[in-house]
């Protein structure tokens, strides 16, 4: 049985006990020798935003993305996307994360695309994507984004991640 864990976790945080690696419910996780709490490694997720508008100079859409400003993928373009926060609407974290980075409020008009795969270390194993319209608000980027504009679908910038690149994908797809 191989261990699905990636912490690195040595000691109990209930009772500083030791922790080693036990069969848990058909897979093996860190367990304190101590108290016998066990640790269950939960998913990260993350919540993205897909704004499109019409363009005035070409017969595609434009989309809303955000130019990051940390690692992985540091300078590479993204829609507006981040973590939910425990025990947060993953919708109401994922208009949150537009606005800390694009400066425009938005409402969701639906769920776009669910999304798994961490990509690197930090990152998220499932990736809600929503679309969403602009409802108020001023284009300005902020946060971990330098760099917040509004792409022609057929003339994309650098794009950071393999879901981005998805999530363009299946919109081309389905467009056609």
């Amino acid at each position: 049985m191989t261990s699905h864990t990636h912490s690195t976790y040595k000691f109990c945080p209930l009772c500083a006990g030791e922790l080693v690696l036990r069969l848990q419910m058909s897979e093996e996780r860190l367990t304190c020798l101590n108290c016998g709490w066990v640790h269950y490694e939960d998913p990260k997720v993350a919540a993205g935003i897909l704004v499109l508008r019409h363009s005035e100079v070409s017969p595609t859409n434009e989309v809303l993305l955000v130019r990051r400003t940390m690692e992985p993928y540091i300078r590479q373009w993204s829609i507006p996307a981040g973590f939910v926060n425990a025990f947060e609407d993953p919708q109401a974290a994922a208009v949150r994360e537009c606005r800390e980075e694009t400066g425009l409020v938005v409402h969701i008009v639906s769920l776009f695309d669910v999304l798994y795969g961490r990509e690197h270390p930090r990152g998220a194993d499932i990736l809600l994507v929503y679309r969403a319209d602009v409802i108020g608000g001023k284009l300005a980027a902020a946060d971990d984004a330098d760099q917040a504009a509004w792409f022609l679908l057929d003339n994309l910038p650098s794009l950071a991640f393999e879901n981005t690149r998805k999530i363009f994908e299946k919109l081309l797809k389905s467009s056609q």
